[in-house]
């Protein structure tokens, strides 16, 4: 008899799981429910600011087909919620009144942006109604909205210094629109990227084009555009910075109300063990965004450091693969042929990257501690261990800064900025936990004229694809292969399919093969 799984959500995370499942499903071994609550199936919701720019279409953001999965025996229910789950009874009850049993629940709903409590929005976080013109730029009807203001040249504020607020901002001010980026805090990023780095990429930003109007606490939003709209945000100094379409990217957080409704444990997302079972429910799991890692075993030193939900899609992509295959055992095997699956690797410490036309940067680890302060540098440096170590290398005027914390020669931290080689190569010794050269100036010529002239990732072999966890190996095997575009490797490796900040590096190595092959 076959295993009914039911899936709550159907964003990237969803599925990757479902296509990791589908062999299990055409055996016959598994039935499959999907929900999920917007019309379309999974997209790539990493790169909706690239839809909203112009710079892809929505057909090239698709990561599942409805219509292909029913034919294949998946049951998919879209445009509807799930009202409750009901735990006795092992289903869950839609909003349109249908219901579907399991016999393994696995929650991935994701995470629902941020919005701050301003004057003018309504304040309700699980249900804010934004007035027109404002967006919190997740889903395919916000692109459109950011279509429409940069084709037509328009003012755009981001209200947010992360990352993607960041990305949004450069790529709209590059199609035309005049982009102004606000943010609580002396330079953006401030809770990833060091005094120096953030400094080197607020100037880097204005040298971009995009206005910048940093410790500013916004209070409010104007609607006195002639549709009603909002035409201002409001500071508590008093000022107001006029635009016409406001992009709020203040961070996300877990979507764990369905989760909670139901009665299982949450903290800052649904609690989950090493094996991504709810705490106490072995038929429920949860993945993405919504879980925790975090075990009901105190003593467990991995979740002593655990730091809830990453908010990344590759840790969440291999939450999924993993689950796959637990479940799988589950529906062929027995619950001890499950359990001898090794549980799931514990995730590195997470590398923020920026990519855009004119910029790079990466940030990574606890990179805090400034060269000449003796009380940080020695803090650490107890029960033997050795004391932190730092190489600072600043060109603020060219827009290059680079920062390596080390202890023992190993990378504890780093920030790069304007120096896209060395960046590659330094997250790849943090990544591997290597020792730096004794000689740390060896890292800067990375981003020599000599270096600058070869194409494609620093270290060919490595991790290229961190959100996929592909390497350069495995994509050169693809283009010897026949793929000859980055569409077309991404298809057969699922390299480029997460933010897509390795697109440039993929088509370094296609254009590299095809330099070295003879002429035909």
């Amino acid at each position: 008899m076959s295993e009914q799984i039911v899936i709550v959500g159907f964003g990237p995370v969803a599925a990757r799981l479902i296509d990791e499942l589908m062999p299990a499903v055409r055996s016959g071994q598994v039935q499959l429910t999907v929900v999920g609550e917007e019309s379309e199936a999974a997209y790539n919701r990493v790169l909706v600011a690239d839809l909203g720019v112009g710079r892809t279409s929505a057909d090239a953001l698709a990561l599942s087909d409805a219509a292909a999965l029913v034919a294949e025996g998946v049951d998919v229910r879209l445009g509807v919620r799930v009202r409750r789950v009901d735990r006795a009874r092992q289903q869950v009850v839609l909003t349109d009144g249908s219901s579907a049993h399991y016999e393994r629940l696995v929650f991935a709903t994701g995470s629902r942006p941020v919005i701050p409590n301003l004057t003018g929005i309504n304040p309700d976080p699980t249900s804010p109604v934004l007035p027109a013109g404002v967006t919190a730029l997740r889903d395919l009807r916000d692109a459109e909205v950011l279509r429409q203001a940069v084709k037509g040249g328009k003012r755009v504020v981001v209200l947010g210094g992360g990352v993607l607020g960041l990305e949004t901002a450069l790529a709209a001010e590059e199609e035309g629109a005049t982009v102004t980026v606000v943010h609580n805090g002396p330079h953006p990023l401030g809770r990833n990227i060091d005094r120096g780095g953030g400094a080197v990429l607020a100037a880097s930003l204005r040298q971009c084009g995009v206005k910048m109007a940093a410790n500013a606490r916004s209070t409010g939003v104007e609607h006195n555009a002639p549709d009603g709209g909002f035409s201002a945000l409001l500071l508590a100094d008093g000022s107001a910075i006029d635009g016409d379409l406001l992009v709020i990217s203040c961070g996300v957080r877990p979507r764990t109300e369905l989760a909670e409704g139901c009665g299982l444990s949450t903290a800052a997302g649904i609690l989950v063990d090493h094996r991504l079972r709810a705490h106490h429910e072995p038929h429920i799991f949860a993945i993405g965004d919504c879980a925790e890692v975090r075990c009901p075993d105190h003593a467990c030193s991995e979740c002593r450091s655990a730091t809830g939900p990453s908010g990344l899609v590759g840790p969440g992509w291999r939450q999924a693969e993993w689950l796959a295959e637990y479940l799988t055992l589950l529906a062929t095997g027995t619950q001890e042929d499950a359990d001898a699956l090794p549980a799931l690797p514990q995730e590195m410490p997470g590398v923020v990257v920026l990519k855009a036309r004119g910029l790079n940067m990466a940030v990574a680890g606890d990179n805090a501690a400034e060269p000449w302060d003796e009380e940080a540098l020695s803090a650490g440096a107890v029960n033997g261990r050795p004391r932190l170590q730092i190489a600072q290398w600043s060109d603020p005027e060219h827009g290059r800064y680079v920062k390596m914390t080390t202890r023992g020669g190993v990378l504890e931290g780093i920030v790069a900025v304007g120096m896209p080689r060395t960046a590659a190569e330094l997250v790849g010794l943090f990544e591997r936990s290597a020792e730096l050269p004794a000689d740390r100036s060896l890292l800067l010529r990375l981003d020599g004229p000599d270096q600058l002239a070869s194409s494609g990732p620093a270290d060919p072999q490595g991790t290229v694809c961190r959100c996929a966890g592909v390497s350069g190996a495995k994509i050169q095997g693809a283009v010897e292969e026949g793929c000859s575009t980055v569409g077309e490797v991404s298809k057969a490796t699922r390299a480029g399919t997460g933010c897509g900040g390795c697109h440039e590096d993929i088509k370094g190595l296609i254009e590299k093969h095809f330099q070295a092959a003879p002429a035909a």
